[in-house]
């Protein structure tokens, strides 16, 4: 039985809370396309088209929600099959979720208060950019690269989880200015919570690349042993 320490309970108390809005709330939308009762505002773009928005949402869930256990040392040390069966199935949802993402960004009709030709191309680029890191991620960690394994996925979850940004982003301009941001203002919004959100992801990344260059200091991520390691020639 994996133990987990009072940080790592922490991480992911922080991680649920800052994902409540954009995965439980689309729980609660994939409900209602099931059969259940209507809480959440009618989407007539998911009455049209409910097979692509169900796949988004589950995906979603399963990559930000599930996927924050990745980043528990403790898994990785005490559980390396846990973290290699875990890893697998976020790889597959976080595509699933990029994938479906791309098809209602290009297929779906938004108003153009809900979408313009900014926040189009940036949600273009973000859904093949999260595909690109996960299927890095995949192809570094089978050839034994950790770090780069590690720097992938963090950038490929930074992406994922734009969403929870871009609500607290929309809250925090509700709360100080009274109204919903709509147009250019909204889409200079979420694209600002995906920049942000790589940055952080890219001073993370840095941190680890320092701390694992520093002497007589482990970096947390487990390293190969070497009787499974490629033998140089």
């Amino acid at each position: 039985m994996v133990r987990l320490r009072k940080s790592e309970w922490t991480l992911l108390v922080l991680v649920f809370v800052y994902s409540f809005i954009p995965t439980f709330g689309g729980l609660i939308r994939v409900l209602e396309l099931a059969g259940g009762p209507q809480i959440a505002p009618e989407n007539s773009r998911a009455l049209l088209a409910p097979t692509p928005i169900m796949l988004h949402i589950l995906g979603s869930f399963l990559f930000c929600i599930v996927g924050a256990l990745q980043f528990l040392p403790s898994i990785r040390r005490q559980s390396p099959v846990a973290h290699r069966t875990i890893g697998r199935v976020i790889a597959v949802a976080g595509c699933v979720a990029a994938l479906s993402g791309l098809w209602m960004t290009h297929s779906y009709v938004f108003p153009e208060a809900l979408q313009g030709a900014a926040l189009y191309w940036m949600r273009m680029v973000m859904g093949t950019a999260m595909v690109g890191f996960i299927v890095c991620g995949v192809i570094a960690i089978r050839s034994r690269k950790v770090f780069q394994h590690s720097a992938s996925m963090l950038r490929a979850y930074a992406i994922g989880q734009g969403a929870s940004t871009q609500a607290v982003l929309g809250i925090a301009w509700i709360i100080a200015v009274g109204s919903e941001a709509m147009g250019p203002l909204r889409d200079g919004l979420m694209i600002f919570a995906w920049v942000l959100n790589l940055m952080v992801a890219e001073f993370l990344i840095r941190s680890m690349l320092r701390s694992a260059k520093r002497p007589h200091k482990k970096w947390s991520l487990p390293t190969i042993p070497p009787s499974t390691q490629r033998n140089e020639t």
